[in-house]
């Protein structure tokens, strides 16, 4: 049997769950186990910064991590690179430091003022000066998906019916209609976040990991072997419940 796989759901900007649910895989796996974080490392929790200050910095060391793109990293990014606080994919008149979507938070984590009235000028030139390098060629760097023999891990979801290699960086950051409702075997496991739930949930064809950390309820952890899958919790291995 192949060795287990860890993954993370939607973290949010809360740094502190995530260590929480490092120590977890660390106490399963080992120092050196594989990890797949599902995007969404930023926003609506209070330490952004923190968040992204710590997987750039482990990642740069050779942590056995994969780090995905979520929807709301990719806002953190346009914005640094483009000062755009628009996405395509979110509907119209919804921008990034709305609360609803937590960019206000985001860059109160690295010391900035924004909110949706903001001077777009003043803020991008408070972000340039405030967010490290090192930060940003992290965000720019995320992968969009990552493939096993028996998984794909990605931020939101796959358009069925589409080859892998097809996938277009929208679906995979922000799918919901056309792949949540769909019961089809996509010849792999899909492991997702990006729909935030009351609790992870396993379907026939997917496993979502997104428990809502952005809206403060506990961040969480699955191992996986082959396609059996656990939560991680204070007790070990624990069943996923079926949706």
């Amino acid at each position: 049997m192949s060795e287990p796989i860890y993954a993370i759901g939607d973290i949010h900007g809360r740094l502190d769950e995530l260590h929480r649910v490092l120590g977890l895989i660390e106490a399963d796996g080992g120092p050196d186990a594989q990890v797949i974080l599902l995007g969404d490392y930023i926003d609506r929790g209070p330490d952004s910064a923190g968040v992204i200050d710590f997987l750039a910095s482990e990642t740069a060391s050779g942590r056995n991590w994969v780090t995905l793109m979520g929807n709301h990293d990719r806002y953190m990014r346009n914005f640094v690179g483009a000062k755009s606080v628009a996405d395509p994919a979110t509907r119209e008149g919804l921008y990034w430091f709305n609360p609803a979507l937590g960019g206000d938070k985001t860059m109160a984590s690295y010391g900035i003022e924004a909110h949706e009235g903001s001077d777009l000028e003043e803020v991008h030139a408070a972000a340039l000066a405030a967010v490290p390098r090192s930060h940003a060629d992290f965000l720019a760097g995320l992968a969009l998906k990552h493939v096993t023999d028996d998984h794909v891990f990605v931020h939101a979801g796959i358009r069925p019916g589409v080859a892998l290699q097809d996938q277009i960086e929208d679906d995979l950051i922000w799918i919901r209609k056309g792949f949540l409702d769909d019961t089809r075997d996509h010849g792999r496991l899909v492991v997702h976040g990006h729909t935030a739930l009351q609790w992870p949930a396993r379907y026939v064809n997917r496993l979502n990991l997104d428990g809502g950390a952005g809206y403060f309820r506990n961040l969480h952890a699955a191992v996986l072997e082959g396609r059996d899958a656990w939560l991680l919790g204070d007790n070990g291995r624990e069943p996923i419940p079926y949706a």
